[in-house]
């Protein structure tokens, strides 16, 4: 859509080009979302907050967060963030089998993934009410109620990027082409 254009470090305003160069010297590029997201200074640096808030002080590590956010972006639909985050959780090690289940909405043979997975769709679906047993089977799998809340942080971190790409149908950048996603149906 015209209206979200993908901007770069010369057409965004000048309050998104120090984010956009932070982003750009941690990717190699500015990914498409964050030149869309540059439109608003305000989402572009809530986003990349929200990011290293995630990635550095959750107590959930870093397969726990792919699946996470690889969920969320599932349970949205969102396909800028599943082709993005399939792409990140093949660089950070997470087996082939865990990303294609949540890429395929299936559940995890792990069962402590299996849990958090659950746990997200059940946050998301119910929107912040998820059943007493989800938590409970989510605590059972090994997990803390400190965690829920971690996983709270992921959740609103994909849902900016999420409703973002909604909105302005966000183009896949190249680097993730190997990873293209589109929900069923």
């Amino acid at each position: 859509m015209t209206e979200f254009p993908v901007h770069n470090k010369d057409s965004a305003a000048e309050e998104a080009r120090q984010t956009l160069a932070v982003v750009e010297r941690a990717f190699g590029f500015i990914p498409n979302l964050l030149g869309v997201m540059a439109g608003s200074p305000a989402l572009a640096e809530a986003y990349m907050a929200l990011s290293d808030i995630f990635e550095r002080k959750s107590a959930l590590t870093a397969i726990e967060r792919q699946v996470v956010l690889l969920t969320v972006s599932r349970f949205h639909e969102c396909r800028y963030c599943m082709a993005a985050h399939s792409m990140t959780a093949t660089m950070a090690e997470v087996p082939t089998a865990v990303i294609d289940a949540l890429r395929q909405d299936r559940p995890l043979a792990d069962s402590k993934l299996e849990a958090l997975r659950h746990l997200v769709v059940a946050l998301v679906e119910s929107r912040g009410w998820p059943a007493r047993q989800v938590l409970q089977d989510f605590y059972g799998a090994g997990y803390r109620p400190e965690q829920v809340l971690d996983v709270l942080v992921g959740v609103g971190q994909k849902t900016l990027s999420n409703y973002t790409n909604h909105l302005a149908g966000t183009p896949v950048d190249s680097a993730m082409g190997a990873h293209i996603w589109s929900p069923p149906g």
